[in-house]
């Protein structure tokens, strides 16, 4: 039995690894879950054909989990999926937390264990804690039930950490080293859980894409820690890949902000809030446009390049910027996409969402690929990308995204913005392109505008 069922974890993490090679493009991603959920499905059973036991309980766990599970993610907007992936990553990080009470509770104190579960035990339980918690709020904040404004403790905040820190490593170490008593690994949790809050709270609206890989690749490598304590090596190999890719896309992602991950986990960047003019009391004007007038430069333009943000996957207008697209490239028009690395409120948010509307893969570019096309493109459409064309973290050194890179927007012939009102962004500064000589604001909900623009494309 021991044969078979490692013989079936090598499956199941092969299952995985292969699984993961498909997510690298649109056309092998579907492809690519399924081929990992099949192994998840056969690490399960190897698990189940290894315990022996409590079958009844691990079904109902199963049950229950598929019933909560389907329905959610069936059920999930586009808009909401950030918040969907953070808290799903979240409950990872809590179930890691109480295997590694339960092993505690279930092995007399960790008097029989060896050295390397008990440290792998308790480095699962205070990962996995935080990773919960700071998930909560991470959910919160992109759901709105959490202020999206950093919420610390100023000064003080580091050395709060710290201490949470501290003590949850001290109270490992007596637990680890004899402790018998079980609310020593409740401390370690409760004290852990604080610090997850505590860590998260003071991050801004801005960095959330940031932190939802970061607290992702902590699950992962939570998971990998359970997985040493209990000998399980799908486990083993599922939180390694989990960690090392989360980590490798969250320094990606600070790379492409121009802030390191210390400085994102000391917090204060992005709140959300609504700056007037410039923010520093000179009042300016935007220049308002109509559909009809947006769809005439475009209609007569020979490269269009679309911005999506946030603003787009709020309004759900992914169908509609397609459909757009599809008359203007009927009209000979060129038309791509330039894809910023942390645009929306996840890794590849854009990405998912324009993939669901069947945009071609080519005709999304990154940024690094697009900004040098900037300067001979007729018509820039910005859709609800606020922070990541904002030229103040080019040109203002007191800006706080100074140094940011940012897609270069405005060195294109003319500037469309699409938004609702002159409101900043998610990083809670305003933006000097909307003021910009060749910029002009087509204002309202981003799906209506398109559908006009559309429309008025259709009559010429």
């Amino acid at each position: 039995m021991d044969t078979l069922v490692a013989a079936l974890y090598i499956i199941a993490f092969s299952l995985f690894i292969y699984g993961l090679m498909g997510l690298t493009g649109p056309k092998t991603a579907v492809r690519g879950n399924l081929i990992a959920a099949v192994g998840m499905t056969i690490a399960v059973v190897a698990t189940l054909l290894r315990v022996q036991h409590n079958w009844v309980l691990i079904i109902v766990g199963l049950v229950v989990g598929a019933a909560l599970g389907i329905p959610a993610a069936r059920q999930v907007k586009m808009t909401a999926m950030p918040q969907m992936v953070a808290l799903f990553n979240g409950v990872g990080g809590g179930a890691v937390a109480l295997i590694a009470w339960s092993e505690f509770r279930t092995s007399d104190g960790f008097a029989a264990e060896p050295l390397y579960v008990i440290v792998a035990s308790l480095l699962a339980a205070i990962i996995g804690s935080v990773s919960f918690w700071g998930s909560l709020i991470a959910f919160g904040k992109l759901q709105e039930l959490v202020p999206g404004r950093p919420i610390g403790l100023g000064r003080g905040q580091q050395l709060v950490n710290l201490l949470l820190l501290a003590g949850a490593i001290v109270c490992a170490v007596i637990a680890g080293l004899g402790g018998a008593s079980q609310w020593w690994v409740i401390a370690v949790l409760l004290l852990a859980a604080a610090l997850g809050v505590m860590v998260v709270l003071p991050i801004g609206g801005a960095d959330m894409p940031v932190v939802i890989s970061l607290l992702n690749a902590l699950t992962g490598l939570s998971a990998a820690a359970a997985g040493l304590a209990l000998g399980n090596t799908a486990m083993i190999v599922a939180g390694m890949i989990v960690g090392a890719s989360g980590s490798i896309l969250t320094n990606l992602m600070a790379k492409a902000m121009n802030r390191s991950i210390p400085a994102i986990v000391a917090g204060g960047f992005g709140g959300g809030g609504a700056l007037p003019g410039g923010g520093d009391g000179v009042e300016r004007t935007a220049r308002a446009t109509s559909a009809a007038d947006a769809a005439i430069q475009m209609a007569y333009a020979a490269q269009v390049v679309v911005v999506p943000g946030y603003g787009m996957a709020v309004a759900q207008a992914q169908h509609a910027v397609r459909d757009m697209a599809k008359l203007l490239e009927a009209k000979g028009v060129e038309v791509k996409y330039a894809i910023h690395p942390v645009a929306g409120r996840m890794p590849g948010h854009m990405n998912v969402l324009l993939a669901e509307a069947d945009v071609p893969y080519e005709q999304l570019k990154e940024m690094d690929e697009i900004n040098d096309e900037f300067s001979r493109t007729d018509v820039t459409l910005v859709i609800g990308a606020n922070d990541v064309t904002n030229p103040a973290a080019r040109n203002d050194p007191s800006s706080p995204i100074h140094g940011m890179p940012i897609l270069n927007v405005d060195e294109s012939r003319s500037v469309i913005v699409l938004k609702r009102s002159m409101n900043s962004g998610f990083a809670g500064i305003d933006n000097p392109l909307f003021y910009a000589e060749r910029t002009s604001m087509l204002f309202g909900d981003a799906k209506k505008s398109v559908v006009e623009v559309t429309e008025e494309l259709k009559a010429l």
